[in-house]
């Protein structure tokens, strides 16, 4: 656990903008706008670097993320957009306005920020917004094809928000939430130009692509005036971990991304701690996809490769491997992930639980609720996807 921590201290959203502003500081008025899971804590550093050269600031964030500061903070859905997430969208809308053309515009982006604030065109409804979100999550599909989908029905999304800013300068420090750290897939790229040659609504499922949506691509120039900056990533999660684990263990440090489904990618990630050398810790990062079905149970995707690597494991001694979200929570549930080890499917199953069973209710919490390894940090100021550590001794 000290070196989960060690990695969320080195990408918290506070230190990092703080450096950032540091490292380029801007000249103010400067006009604040953070959105996203990070969005306080980002705006915390923004206040230790700035201080009263901000002169008015529009945060939002999930519920019970919120921290002090010297403006109100809106909540709002996650991971279901809901009607504050509209109502902040309005609001920023109307913020954007009021800023006055000459002042420099400073915008905080972390993950989470898709489905927190949204303006959608005409004839779009908040439920066709909801179910298109719940289908999404359910699907199994990564981030960059659930933010495509959502590109094409937003008046935010896919570089739409740059229009409303432009052509005020906009310096945007963000914490990448994605693979490949694309500022056109993060928070869905609301100040950034689509990707080359995309077709968003050919990402939506058909049920949605009848609605006959077509939402004006983004003015080019309106980028004109974006300076972009990636302040935070998962390789420097990773690299903390590592760094933090080489004062007493040898470390595998593992390049490769760990994707696609989470039971496979558990059980793989058992395999290798098995199949290698004992008394190496292995670094690994990534973010799997769970496929829901219609009524899924407690958990979410890194409980979902704990439980699979669990099985994989039964029975082996002095073994154990952590998955965790660098946000602090796992899908829709509260805790970060699971901390499992050769033990815990005799634990589990003590209570009366099957393994199995539960990874297809999609409801591995509940189980490892009961085996006692579910791991719980509250909100952490910082999302870049999530980190597993493996060790067998």
């Amino acid at each position: 656990m000290d070196a989960y921590q060690a990695a969320l201290t080195a990408v918290h959203g506070r230190a990092r903008v703080a450096a950032a502003l540091a490292a380029r500081p801007l000249r103010g008025p400067v006009y604040l706008v953070a959105l996203g899971k990070a969005a306080c804590t980002m705006s915390q550093g923004a206040v230790d670097a700035l201080g009263d050269a901000i002169v008015d600031a529009y945060v939002v964030t999930k519920r019970g993320h919120a921290e002090p500061l010297p403006w109100p903070v809106r909540e709002a859905g996650h991971p279901l957009p809901d009607a504050d997430s509209l109502a902040a969208g309005d609001g920023l809308r109307a913020f954007a306005m009021g800023i006055p053309p000459d002042a420099q515009v400073l915008v905080l982006l972390s993950g989470g920020a898709s489905a927190l604030v949204e303006a959608l065109p005409a004839g779009v409804t908040l439920d066709d917004l909801q179910a298109l979100n719940a289908w999404l999550l359910a699907s199994g599909r990564d981030i960059a094809a659930c933010n495509a989908a959502r590109r094409a029905l937003s008046l935010i999304k896919g570089g739409r928000l740059a229009g409303w800013f432009a052509p005020r300068p906009v310096r945007v420090l963000a914490i990448s939430d994605v693979r490949g750290d694309d500022p056109a897939v993060i928070a869905s790229g609301p100040l950034t130009p689509p990707p080359r040659d995309a077709d968003d609504v050919a990402a939506l499922p058909a049920a949605w692509r009848r609605l006959g949506v077509r939402v004006p691509p983004p003015d080019p120039a309106w980028f004109d005036t974006v300076d972009y900056e990636i302040v935070a990533t998962l390789d420097d999660a990773r690299q903390a971990a590592a760094q933090s684990l080489q004062r007493d263990w040898p470390v595998a440090l593992h390049p490769e991304f760990v994707g696609g489904d989470a039971l496979a990618a558990g059980r793989r990630l058992a395999r290798v701690l098995v199949e290698t050398a004992p008394r190496i810790v292995h670094v690994w990062g990534g973010e799997t996809t769970v496929v829901l079905p219609p009524r899924p149970g407690q958990g979410g995707r890194n409980q979902s490769l704990a439980l699979a690597a669990a099985i994989a494991l039964a029975g082996v001694g002095r073994v154990a491997l952590l998955a965790a979200g660098t946000d602090g929570s796992d899908g829709p549930t509260g805790d970060a992930g699971a901390l499992i080890d050769g033990g815990t499917l005799e634990r589990g199953g003590l209570a009366g639980l099957d393994a199995g069973a539960a990874l297809a209710a999609a409801d591995a919490g509940s189980f490892l609720a009961a085996s006692g390894d579910l791991i719980h940090t509250g909100p952490t100021g910082t999302n870049v996807m999530d980190l597993m550590l493996g060790l067998r001794l």
